[in-house]
């Protein structure tokens, strides 16, 4: 990714990718009509991203996980996931449409990406990976882990219409980061 900071075209290029994504499949959205729609010229576009999906991930890693980072780093698990949860539900259609693109670059593989991120940068990885004293379980494969169950879930949602409360898959996700994987771990030991 070119740009991980945010600038006035940048934002004008994802608020014109969202609007097109709420008639339009995001695969079929042309860069010709989001540029048009943000009112630059295609050069402008390659200036700032590689293609649609460099922006997609643009639009998740600055949308959804850099306002998080303050909370994740004082410890504010539920206040951060609650955050990025109610952000998807405001903008239910655009994330509805960004579920729906498959391979390299699904939307999935960057919230895993992004969620990975996160749970290694944030969370004591190492220590959960430590309880089982296996050598084989290293933090990348729990930040993996924990990345694709949450991303999973996430997707579960996003697909069934949101309808369970932000507020109780917060409480998941918390659980999750939290207990599963010491309770599975520390009980192959014994």
């Amino acid at each position: 990714m070119n740009n991980q900071t945010q600038n006035a075209i940048d934002i004008v290029l994802a608020e014109s990718l969202k609007e097109l994504a709420a008639t339009k499949p995001i695969e079929k959205i042309t860069i010709r009509e989001i540029t048009d729609k943000a009112g630059v010229i295609r050069p402008t576009f390659y200036n700032h991203f590689q293609d649609k999906y460099e922006l997609l991930e643009w639009i998740t890693i600055n949308e959804l996980f850099n306002p998080v980072e303050p909370l994740l780093s004082n410890g504010m698990l539920k206040e951060a996931v609650t955050y990025i949860l109610t952000k998807m539900e405001k903008e239910k259609d655009f994330y509805k449409r960004a579920i729906a693109l498959e391979g390299q670059n699904s939307f999935n593989e960057i919230l895993n990406r992004c969620i990975a991120g996160a749970v290694q940068k944030y969370l004591d990885v190492e220590s959960l990976a430590k309880v089982a004293n296996y050598p084989w379980l290293k933090e990348e494969l729990v930040a993996e882990f924990l990345a694709h169950s949450i991303s999973w879930v996430t997707i579960q949602w996003i697909e069934k219409g949101m309808r369970v409360p932000v507020e109780e898959l917060t409480d998941v996700y918390v659980k999750i980061f939290h207990s599963p994987i010491i309770e599975v771990v520390t009980s192959l030991k014994e």
